[in-house]
């Protein structure tokens, strides 16, 4: 006779962070910023459902996630980690285009959707993280919420381009505090000042491979 394996519905913090490429405190983040859904057991031990697993792993760009790098015109210690976060595709296409002709070696990662931008994040921190904040499905207000509980963004610049004023911003809640919000257009020329200024911080020459 046959035996019949029946799947569970749900899994564990750890077990779901395997699944996704995370740490588990990350899926605990998830789970609690409501990105993630999820139950207590009687003895508070949390259980993820599959499900949600499934769908935010739908929401991932198709790997290799599109990445291009500057032409190096001199030899720092290592590239500028950047990631942009537009839904926009013409704008990404633009960011690229001005990005990887900054004098130091960048790498510049692509996100079409917030979602897909805290998948990448859990995975790999950027030096730099630039977002618009309308977008669909998820707003960068959202996701900016959401990432600034992640201990592992404590490093990163985070910069808002969005072509939301004051008070269009308050209405929406605010954002989290040491977010830099610049005005679109996109000034491209501030955000090289922001790169330089990164790349001469400690703890990135700290981070630097031998």
């Amino acid at each position: 006779m046959s035996t019949i394996t029946i799947e569970k519905s749900f899994c564990t913090t750890r077990e779901a962070a395997k699944l996704l490429g995370v740490s588990v405190g990350t899926v605990q983040l998830w789970v609690e910023s409501g990105l993630l859904r999820a139950w207590k057991t009687a003895g508070g031990h949390r259980r993820v459902m599959r499900d949600s697993i499934a769908q935010l792993l739908r929401q991932e760009p198709e790997l290799p996630v599109k990445s291009v790098s500057a032409e190096p015109l001199f030899n720092p210690p290592r590239q500028l980690d950047v990631m942009v976060v537009e839904d926009d595709a013409d704008l990404l296409r633009l960011y690229q285009a001005k990005l990887t002709r900054w004098p130091m070696p960048t790498k510049v990662t692509e996100m079409s959707s917030a979602i897909a931008a805290l998948l990448a994040i859990g995975r790999r921190s950027p030096d730099l993280l630039i977002t618009d904040l309308s977008m669909p499905e998820m707003d960068g207000f959202s996701m900016l919420r959401i990432l600034q509980q992640a201990p592992e963004l404590a490093h990163t610049t985070i910069v808002a381009v969005t072509g939301l004023d004051e008070a269009a911003i308050a209405a929406h809640g605010g954002l989290p505090p040491g977010i830099l919000v610049l005005a679109k257009p996109i000034p491209f020329d501030r955000l090289q000042e922001i790169a330089a200024v990164i790349v001469n911080q400690s703890r990135y020459l700290l981070n630097t491979p031998a």
